[in-house]
């Protein structure tokens, strides 16, 4: 080891409060700044030995902070006790784990100041967002909405404090102060909330861009949760990846018992279990910020390393920062459950004991002011480096040029398609427009049987050796895995470029906990006026419910579309195209929208083209649109969600058209565009009153005949609800099995027969008069559904 006799040196080595360093970090260190010095990335020891000191001075400090939020109303600046009266009655906070994320924000912090890179930031666990606001906030590096409120003075720390669980509301119903219990988009830098554990291991890879970096702070609870993260070396390439560096806080506790990791022998044996995996683990301390930040560049040069070697080859041996510490290190309660929440035996606000125990914990993080003021000045070299400080990481600020949008080859009306097979067409030309666009395609497994074809010859499966004769290849931009959280996540990751989901509709719901994550905090972002500036990603779901029909009700679920249409329709959109030129049109709309999560039902079967280039675009424009009939004429309105829905609906009215019955069908492409408006915000995305009673008066008797179930489609479309008595709403009634569509059709009492029987009831006719004697015994459960004409045995 290099010696010197150095006053930094010395200064650092002597570590502050809880953080010591290790010989092991010591050496690692002193290696790392020879490299660093003489590369002329750093100037001499003594200036990265005066950083690695003031890391571990606002470590100590952010740690206090941290203890602060969870039990006090304010903190001394100057150390002294705190009184019962300082503290918070009821304590609240994810103590533990924020106390483990302060040294590994500080090191990231740290490694940035070392190297002159301002490194993207991602952390999974996003409970522990204590740890990131209480370090931005003495830093000073803090949002917009938290600017003038948040900073290291007393009263600032003291808002920041009392801020932290204080359950604000305001009248609107929203959060009164720009402070949660997880990051969000008030939280400087996060990208993203974290409260789904696991989803940040499996996204991390897909995020920077070819010469950026990114450090993706992991949780070993997180671990055992969600799979799918060992396969990041199966998709990292350096020609089309940043450095994506991963450090696993290792603190060996969940919330009541220890990990699964913690159980199997810790550190050494998930050191083996990532080599295996393809990883070359580096286990640092993690108590140090000093050896989070060797971890960190260590990573970057193996990296760097590996891209600059002309004869690299995959996979890549990728690092993996293990930081081993203690469960809410720093703090009284370490090691123990307890740590997870609170980590004190009692409440400080009633029990002197614990007030004490608080205050002595304290007192072993305090740091002097102008100490502290010398170390914020230390790590503050942004200016000097020319680099921008951490809130304005690049994958926080994503805006990716608006994609050339081609026009689509539509098919003329009435002519029989594939819908699929027309967005396959129509994806690839855009893939060919935008060649500046990274395009990851999430594909659980058959994209080609989805009629995908094209694509997948276009961008192949990305593996790391090709199987000759195979759409396959060590640069193809689908991302295929049997695990549909893994496979969405390389389209949810890469907000820097253009993206497609393509799955089965039943399995989707396996995808709904990481949508839904990406669609909250964009949908917050937009209520705090930052409009996030990704390219809106599709979720293609097809090989759906009804024409799944062939296999078991567990391949029968239209679960997905109504779960995102719970959410604000502004930003989870939900669209059931009904050919191929709406489906198109539909697809064109979406990728022509920012910070969306769209899920678009589609047909892979041929169909006919109900809509022609103009209407299927009118379609999109209002969400409805007229098929057949008028409604100005009609006794009767059939509403139309999804494309054998439409079918029905057009045999229903060819029906009562040769009875004497005047009808007309509507079809519904989006039903979110018709809802009633939760906020101003989706309000300015519905249609408005008058808009809407144009397609649909008031008053006219209506069947809805929809792809999902009726209940809650019955829900979304309340405005055009009259009631019981002259709306009926047909639907997936949750009935299956090995049928043909005809007879899924049949089983969920979703056929024309059944439309023109419901169509009956609230237009006031006499079924006897519409149906004949052989379709009401089917209906009525006496005949046979072959009475309706139906062909059971074939698709």
């Amino acid at each position: 080891m290099h010696q010197s006799t150095h006053a930094p040196l010395a200064h650092w080595r002597a570590g502050h409060g809880p953080i010591a360093h290790s010989a092991e970090t010591a050496a690692r260190v002193d290696a790392l700044f020879g490299a660093l010095v003489d590369t002329g990335r750093l100037a001499d020891r003594d200036t990265g030995y005066a950083l690695l000191a003031a890391a571990d001075r606002l470590a100590c400090t952010a740690m206090n902070v941290v203890a602060h939020m969870t039990y006090a109303r304010r903190i001394d600046l100057e150390g002294r006790a705190l009184d019962a009266d300082d503290f918070k009655p009821v304590p609240e906070g994810h103590t533990g784990g924020a106390l483990n994320m302060v040294p590994a924000f500080v090191g990231y912090l740290l490694a940035n100041a070392l190297s002159g890179h301002t490194r993207s930031w991602l952390m999974g666990q996003g409970h522990c967002a204590a740890a990131i606001e209480a370090t931005n906030a003495l830093t000073g590096d803090v949002s917009p909405a938290q600017a003038g409120r948040y900073d290291r003075s007393a009263d600032g720390l003291a808002r920041l404090i009392t801020d932290f669980y204080s359950f604000a509301i305001g009248a609107d119903g929203r959060p009164a102060v720009p402070l949660g219990s997880h990051a969000g988009p008030n939280t400087a830098g996060a990208i993203s909330e974290g409260g789904y554990l696991g989803f940040a291991g499996l996204q991390y890879v897909h995020m920077p861009l070819p010469g950026e970096r990114l450090v993706a702070f992991l949780s070993d609870g997180a671990f055992e949760e969600q799979r799918g993260s060992d396969w990041t070396p199966r998709w990292w390439r350096a020609e089309d990846c940043g450095f994506a560096v991963p450090v696993m806080i290792l603190n060996g506790r969940r919330i009541e018992q220890r990990t699964q990791i913690g159980q199997a022998g810790g550190a050494g044996w998930l050191a083996e279990d990532v080599r295996n995996n393809g990883f070359a683990p580096l286990i640092v301390d993690g108590r140090d910020p000093a050896a989070i930040a060797w971890g960190i560049l260590t990573a970057d040069a193996m990296l760097e390393a590996f891209a600059a070697d002309p004869a690299h080859r995959y996979p890549a041996a990728l690092p993996y920062v293990i930081a081993e510490t203690d469960k809410g290190f720093g703090f009284p309660g370490a090691g123990t459950n307890a740590a997870h929440n609170l980590p004190l035996g009692g409440n400080p606000h009633r029990d002197a004991a614990m007030r004490a125990v608080f205050n002595e914990g304290a007192a072993a993080l305090f740091v002097p002011p102008a100490e502290l003021d010398d170390a914020l000045h230390t790590l503050a070299n942004h200016e000097t480096q020319q680099r921008v400080r951490e809130s304005q990481h690049p994958l926080a600020h994503r805006h990716p040029d608006a994609p050339a949008l081609p026009e689509p080859q539509w098919d003329a009306a009435q002519a029989r398609g594939c819908a699929m097979h027309a967005l396959d067409e129509w994806f690839i030309a855009l893939v060919d427009a935008n060649p500046d666009l990274r395009v990851r395609v999430g594909n659980p497994d058959e994209l080609a049987s989805n009629q995908m074809g094209g694509t997948l010859l276009r961008l192949k499966h990305r593996v790391n050796v090709p199987e000759a004769g195979v759409a396959e290849s060590l640069h193809g931009a689908v991302i295929t895995a049997l695990n549909e959280e893994a496979v969405a996540a390389a389209a949810t990751g890469n907000k820097g470029g253009l993206n497609l989901i393509v799955s089965y509709e039943a399995f989707a719901v396996k995808m709904l906990g990481m949508l839904r994550q990406e669609i909250i905090f964009a949908r917050r972002q937009k209520e705090l006026g930052q409009v996030p500036g990704w390219l809106s990603v599709p979720l293609v779901v097809t090989s759906h419910t009804w024409e799944n029909a062939k296999n078991e009700q567990s391949h029968q679920d239209p679960t997905i579309g109504e779960a995102l249409l719970g959410e604000m329709s502004d930003t989870s959109r939900v669209l059931f195209p009904v050919d191929g030129n709406t489906a198109v049109a539909a697809l064109r709309a979406v990728y022509g929208g920012r910070g969306e999560i769209a899920c678009l039902v589609i047909s892979k079967r041929e169909l006919p083209n109900r809509f022609d280039a103009a209407g299927a675009q009118a379609l999109m424009a209002k969400g409805a649109g007229h098929v057949a009939g008028d409604p100005a004429t009609a006794a009767v309105q059939f509403v139309a969600i999804g494309a054998y829905q439409l079918e029905e609906a057009m045999q229903a009215h060819q029906h009562l058209a040769r009875a004497g019955h005047a009808s007309c069908v509507t079809a519904i492409i989006e039903p979110g565009r018709l809802r009633i408006p939760r906020d101003d915000i989706e309000a300015a995305f519905v249609l408005d009153d008058a808009a809407l009673t144009g397609l649909f008066p008031p008053g006219l008797p209506r069947v809805l005949i929809s792809h999902t179930r009726p209940e809650p489609m019955l829900g979304v479309l309340r405005r055009l609800d009259d009631g019981p008595a002259k709306t009926r709403a047909l639907g997936y009634i949750s009935r299956g099995g090995t049928f043909a569509v005809p007879g899924m059709l049949f089983a969920n009492r979703c056929t024309w027969a059944h439309a023109v029987d419901a169509a009956a009831a609230v237009a006031g006719w006499s079924r006897d008069a519409v149906l004949d004697a052989d379709a009401r015994r089917a209906l009525d459960g006496t005949g046979t559904p072959a009475d309706l004409r139906l062909p059971m045995s074939g698709a």
